[in-house]
């Protein structure tokens, strides 16, 4: 259970990933990438012990992704790989800021629960859930789906269309709170 505080949270106590498939006739020739935002933050207020009324804001860099892993695919990534990627990247999201905000917590058990809030992206929200665990004192996983064409976005596609990114794109983030 979360300390009563303010906690400032980012890529110096904590990790955040996107994680995205491929689908389609080529999809083979493809990766399910593994991608890392390199420069985020959040602020996470709890006002008392009781973990339900705290509130949790958190800002992403689109600039700072940045493809860590390629599993699957007909060959191995290359660096030249993940440069294209990036500048996929850069052309269907931007390079703004996207941001998440609570609206509720929910306890579920003794080291697990969920946040319901809004993602934003270029203007567009979608809710979202995430699910949290504690698997530690301070320790906080979680994970969400984000669904790209509710925020506006049209997946990426290649190969003429045989190759196409999926909708859903898990988000994941690993945090330990400041002492």
């Amino acid at each position: 259970m979360a300390t009563t505080g303010n906690y400032r949270l980012g890529p110096e106590n904590g990790r955040l990933v996107l994680k995205t498939g491929r689908q389609g006739f080529a999809a083979m020739a493809g990766h399910d990438l593994t991608i890392e935002v390199t420069r985020w933050s959040a602020q996470v207020d709890v006002p008392d012990d009781d973990i339900t009324s705290a509130t949790v804001k958190a800002d992403i860099d689109l600039g700072s992704l940045e493809v860590r892993e390629g599993s699957g695919g007909a060959k191995p990534l290359t660096d030249r790989d993940r440069g294209e990627i990036k500048k996929q990247m850069a052309k269907i999201l931007g390079t703004g800021t996207a941001s998440f905000t609570s609206a509720r917590i929910l306890r579920v058990g003794s080291s697990g629960g969920a946040v319901e809030g809004t993602f934003t992206l270029n203007g567009q929200s979608e809710p979202v859930r995430v699910q949290v665990s504690e698997p530690g004192p301070g320790r906080y996983r979680g994970s969400a789906t984000v669904v790209q064409t509710s925020l506006g976005i049209k997946p990426y596609v290649g190969f003429f269309g045989a190759l196409k990114l999926k909708d859903e794109v898990g988000v994941e983030f690993e945090v330990t709170l400041p002492a």
